[in-house]
């Protein structure tokens, strides 16, 4: 062998055996949350969500008729979105003038372009009687609207007809339907975005809200608030079958390998994992009072939950269910989203501002 490449490969070899080793990225379960930014003014979020590519929204309801957009690397505010509409220029010919929303939860698109979010209510001329946190079909309250913003020009582009009081919205990652859950009409309305209408109502029961959809899109797991189940919908047939999780679900995840599917159960203050492969569940964690929102690291080993009650939020290993780390956060924090690139946890505080905490 040439004398010159042994003396190069001896050099290559010292070094290695010298220099450290490479350290991989922690898991999210072995890191901390720290408190680096708390932004106030204009919010009332009622939600908070990562987009994944480098955008945060928070929805702010009918205090502040605004969606805030975030920049999740920089920590900047980059758009203050009005959630008023000119119904009869989206071709609602029997509205006229302006009419203004109430933005409760948000869904962007899988190619990036839109954000989608829920209107709790409509205020203007037609619109006579607002929705309630305590209904039926039959309390009669006033329908709402879905509406788009352009993410190039953080305009609203494209409004879309739901039920009374609609407030989780999510689209499919095929980008074939968006999904809204109608609190008061106890439906959930499924929205072809090819045709770019509803195309079927389907019933779930009292106060449906978290909704969830396999990566292949081929079901939607939706929580019956009001009861005790998920009702898993094959979205090739609209078919339903039962997930008996546990009453008060409230919010759903999926692990990244769709395995198992985690919720929040409202009253008691829990968060239980369910095995949709053995369809059964795999335990229960208390983090508080009053558990709403939740959401899954991009490893999956750990979710972040909101106790609203409790003024806390609590970071929960996935593998055997134990609570982590316990944060005193806020009055009413409310909604929360985790941003993979950043390794960050965003916290919505309903009564005026959103925190970010950095997993270290």
């Amino acid at each position: 062998m040439n004398m010159r490449r042994v003396f190069i490969s001896l050099c290559v070899l010292t070094l290695l055996s010298t220099s450290p080793a490479h350290t991989a990225e922690p898991l999210s379960q072995d890191t901390q949350m720290k408190l680096i930014k708390t932004f106030t003014g204009n919010l009332s979020p009622k939600s908070v969500l990562s987009s994944g590519t480098g955008l945060v929204s928070a929805h702010n309801m009918m205090y502040n008729h605004t969606v805030a957009i975030f920049d999740a690397k920089n920590l900047e505010l980059l758009s203050t979105v009005n959630d008023s509409v000119d119904l009869k220029s989206f071709g609602y010919g029997k509205y006229n003038g302006t009419y203004r929303g109430a933005p409760v939860e948000g869904a962007f698109s899988p190619d990036g372009k839109y954000l989608y979010f829920t209107n709790y209510a409509m205020y203007g001329k037609g619109f006579n009687k607002e929705g309630h946190d305590t209904c039926s079909p039959a309390s009669g309250y006033d329908t709402s609207y879905l509406s788009r913003i352009n993410l190039r020009t953080y305009q609203i582009d494209a409004v879309y007809p739901v039920g009374s009081v609609p407030k989780v919205v999510k689209v499919t990652p095929d980008n074939k339907y968006i999904l809204v859950s109608n609190w008061c009409s106890y439906t959930l309305s499924v929205i072809s975005i090819a045709e770019q209408k509803t195309i079927k109502s389907i019933k779930i029961g009292r106060y449906p809200r978290g909704i969830v959809v396999t990566n292949d899109s081929a079901f939607a797991y939706v929580a019956e608030m009001g009861g005790n189940r998920l009702h898993r919908i094959n979205l090739s047939t609209f078919e339903q079958t039962y997930i008996p999780i546990g009453s008060n679900p409230r919010a759903l995840v999926l692990s990244p390998d769709n395995k198992i599917l985690y919720a929040t159960l409202n009253v008691s203050g829990q968060v239980i994992a369910w095995d949709l492969v053995a369809d059964k569940s795999l335990g229960k964690a208390k983090v508080g009072q009053a558990a709403r929102s939740l959401d899954i690291s991009s490893d999956g080993t750990a979710l972040f939950v909101t106790s609203f009650k409790s003024g806390t939020i609590s970071k929960v290993r996935t593998s055997d269910l134990k609570v982590l780390q316990t944060l005193k956060v806020c009055s009413e924090p409310i909604g929360i989203s985790y941003d993979a690139a950043t390794a960050r946890t965003w916290v919505a505080c309903y009564k005026g501002s959103v925190k970010v905490f950095a997993n270290e």
